[in-house]
């Protein structure tokens, strides 16, 4: 990669990260009453709209909330967003999510997901680490359109489990592979 591109790639990505916060996502705002107030606001909606969703996190050891994720792209794009770490229902810890991607996009959405730590080796994993990827162990949690989310009987057996809900914007899709986890420190 030349040099030229490489200041464009990055060009691009401050762009779309840009079009994030236009978006009103609250990039560096570490406020943790705000946080805590829009994680409660999503675990209520999830858990009211997929009730199967509290079998899930009454088997697992901890839960990241992440509110609201807002993702843009035109050709490079972005997502952020911020969230907690709750373990007995208590935050321990404070995140951001980002990624950058390039490819064939236009358009920007926003989504809220939760992962469910389904082991102690998982989450371990997940806080030893500097910036934790999003990667193949997670299995995700799925819905069609106005039906219940559904995991299959291993569920608990995965060591994360992801819901990906709440989507709105015109832009088709939202996954979490190579969506960066990093603590944050309000």
């Amino acid at each position: 990669m030349t040099k030229f591109s490489r200041r464009a790639l990055g060009l691009a990505a401050l762009a779309a990260m840009g079009l994030t916060a236009a978006c009103g996502n609250p990039i560096g705002n570490t406020n943790p009453q705000k946080i805590d107030a829009r994680v409660d606001a999503t675990l209520g909606f999830l858990y009211e709209n997929y009730p199967e969703a509290r079998e899930v996190q009454a088997k697992s050891v901890a839960v990241l909330v992440m509110p609201v994720i807002t993702e843009a792209g035109l050709g490079i794009g972005g997502s952020y967003g911020q969230g907690a770490l709750r373990i007995d229902g208590y935050t321990v810890d404070y995140y951001s999510a980002a990624a950058a991607n390039v490819g064939l996009q236009i358009g920007a959405q926003q989504y809220a997901h939760v992962l469910f730590f389904m082991s102690q080796q998982s989450l371990e994993r997940f806080r030893r680490n500097e910036g934790w990827a999003a990667g193949a162990d997670i299995e995700y949690a799925f819905s069609h359109e106005g039906e219940n989310f559904r995991t299959d009987t291993n569920s608990g057996l995965s060591p994360v489990v992801a819901y990906v809900f709440a989507q709105a914007g015109a832009r088709i899709g939202a996954t979490l592979e190579g969506v960066k986890y990093t603590r944050i420190i309000p």
